[in-house]
């Protein structure tokens, strides 16, 4: 199936924003069924007022750097990597989160 841009308006703020091919196959991918109802600043607002104090003051969460044990790839995660515990990219982690 192929996919295009489209535009969309924001259900908080009203503001027309652009759900991307891209974006529409990754939620293909996830099984949404269902297309955004916020705008990405929207949805971050949302995220932040909902989990508090892991996001920072500009609405962004705190990302750590790492490095993916399988493939090598440099990455960032939303949690600060401890020694001996294995971490993963998001392409790497989907793989192995599908084999367990």
């Amino acid at each position: 199936m192929s996919f295009e841009d489209k535009t969309l308006t924001c259900s908080d703020c009203g503001n027309s924003f652009t759900f991307s091919a891209e974006e529409q196959e990754q939620f293909q991918q996830r099984g949404y069924t269902n297309e955004p109802k916020r705008c990405p600043e929207c949805r971050q607002a949302r995220k932040s007022e909902r989990y508090g104090s892991s996001y920072g003051s500009m609405g962004h969460r705190q990302m750590y750097p790492a490095v993916c044990a399988e493939c090598g790839k440099e990455t960032s995660v939303p949690f600060e990597p401890r020694q001996g515990r294995p971490v993963y990219c998001s392409d790497c982690f989907r793989k192995v989160r599908t084999t367990r």
